[in-house]
């Protein structure tokens, strides 16, 4: 039995495969642990999409190598880092014994007992496997596979979890300039709606009431291996069937491609109430010659008229979305015309980000590169925007009434409760055990933009 300790970089999708190794990882025998310090086992689950994800990656691994000093340990990287980077991240970092790609997890677990079996003796047949000329172990595979998008199966709850992330699909055909995704996840490959659809009841057996489908592109689920029906895409046809278990109260999905998003899945909003009222619609920028150089396959117009059209439906609809700053060539009147969409639309929230080369991408290799300076005020500027949208959006909600779904402890105060509101907006109340896992709802009496306080007078 080994202490092991995972610690998660970017996106959910990479969270959801880091609980399928932990359950992986459990079902052999081994054992969690949330103390780096105390590890047999030190796993990082890596992010590829900024310079930033993986530097700090590559820093945390390097500090976490003293641990070998005091006893031996087996490392590991996981993920995009890991299949973007492969073997080379052996050169990089000495004690490093693992580099699994993104579509290995399910063979993590086999391979850290392999490590672990290796280091107790100086091994003497490696076969297939690489080693140092320090006699260091290493396993290196980042090799395609199969079918590896129906692996993502397994999950390992933490008690009273109410809230779990359900892949349906792994890889991107889009290949947006800015993007390694399609190199790290592969091209697109999705899972069948019943294999979904029984992963999503066993949780619910389980006590989950929330589920959110994940996807690179994840409304455009299907497209290639399931027919349309009744003029409904594969993905509004998964979101029917996840619709109809019994036990679920609420479905979510992230990230969609303004593309795909057809009148049909509009439409669903309206007759699927677990649909709850929250999209997430990266933009990226606001200038139709920067969306062009993306390689996004549609214009700041249409985009507006997509936004447009589903407020217009659904007035209570939150938006949020993905902004890119200093992309190559971005001019200041390019800038402005991102400026001038963000304060047109008004998100509830955006995710804003420098541009940083990623190699590999063709944005990396194009001409008036941006100096750090001009993209660090954009990004500055920017963010003060859309905080101020994001105020303007929880002010509204001051006592009134709303639904909320009690996830567990604050993350900022642990002596009182959170939930999401179906919006997707945190509140934070004083409560008691009674009300984790619960739907119920709380007078709003404060908000700070991001972050609701609610009434804990009201609760039944």
């Amino acid at each position: 039995m080994a202490r092991i300790y995972i610690k998660t970089y970017g996106c959910q999708m990479n969270e959801r495969d880091s609980e399928q190794v932990a359950q992986m990882l459990v079902a052999r025998g081994h054992v969690l642990t949330s103390h780096e310090d105390e590890a047999d086992v030190v796993l990082l689950n890596t992010c590829s999409v900024r310079d930033l994800a993986e530097q700090k990656a590559l820093g945390k691994m390097g500090m976490l190598g003293a641990l070998s000093h005091q006893r031996p340990v087996v490392y590991g990287f996981l993920g995009c880092m890991a299949q973007s980077r492969g073997e080379s991240l052996l050169q990089s970092v000495p004690h490093l014994n693992l580099v699994v790609g993104t579509q290995k997890f399910h063979r993590v677990a086999e391979y850290v007992d392999e490590a672990l079996s290796q280091q107790a003796t100086q091994p003497q047949d490696l076969g297939g496997f690489s080693r140092t000329d320090d006699l260091r172990f290493s396993i290196v595979d980042v090799e395609e596979e199969a079918c590896s998008q129906n692996s993502i199966r397994d999950h390992s709850l933490a008690t009273a979890q109410v809230s779990s992330f359900v892949s349906i699909m792994q890889g991107c055909n889009m290949h947006c300039t800015f993007c390694i995704v399609p190199f790290t996840r592969g091209s697109e490959r999705s899972r069948p709606i019943q294999e979904i659809v029984k992963e999503i009841r066993s949780l619910v057996s389980r006590g989950v009431k929330e589920v959110t489908l994940l996807g690179q592109i994840v409304n455009l689920y299907g497209r290639h291996e399931f027919p349309q029906q009744d003029g409904k895409s594969p993905f509004v046809q998964l979101l029917e069937a996840v619709h109809e278990v019994s036990g679920l109260e609420r479905i979510r999905f992230t990230s969609p491609h303004p593309i795909g998003f057809k009148c049909d899945l509009v439409e669903a909003f309206a007759r699927l109430p677990k649909l709850v009222e929250h999209i997430h619609l990266p933009l990226q920028s606001g200038s139709n010659p920067i969306l062009k150089r993306m390689h996004r396959t549609y214009t700041a117009e249409k985009y507006l008229a997509l936004v447009d059209s589903i407020r217009d439906r659904y007035p209570e609809m939150a938006i949020t979305t993905d902004i890119i700053v200093g992309f190559p060539g971005e001019t200041e009147e390019d800038y402005s015309k991102t400026r001038e969409l963000v304060d047109r639309v008004g998100f509830d929230n955006a995710f804003v980000f420098k541009y940083s080369t990623r190699k590999d991408t063709p944005a990396a290799e194009m001409a008036d590169q941006l100096p750090e300076p001009v993209k660090e005020e954009r990004n500055h500027d920017l963010l003060n925007l859309v905080n101020s949208w994001a105020r303007r959006r929880g002010e509204p909600l001051v006592g009134r009434e709303i639904e909320i779904l009690c996830e567990g402890p604050s993350k900022t105060n642990p002596d009182r409760l959170m939930g999401r509101t179906r919006g997707n907006k945190i509140v934070v109340f004083e409560g008691s055990e009674r009300h984790l896992g619960q739907l119920f709802p709380v007078r709003i009496n404060r908000s700070t933009g991001y972050t609701l306080y609610g009434d804990p007078a009201i609760f039944s």
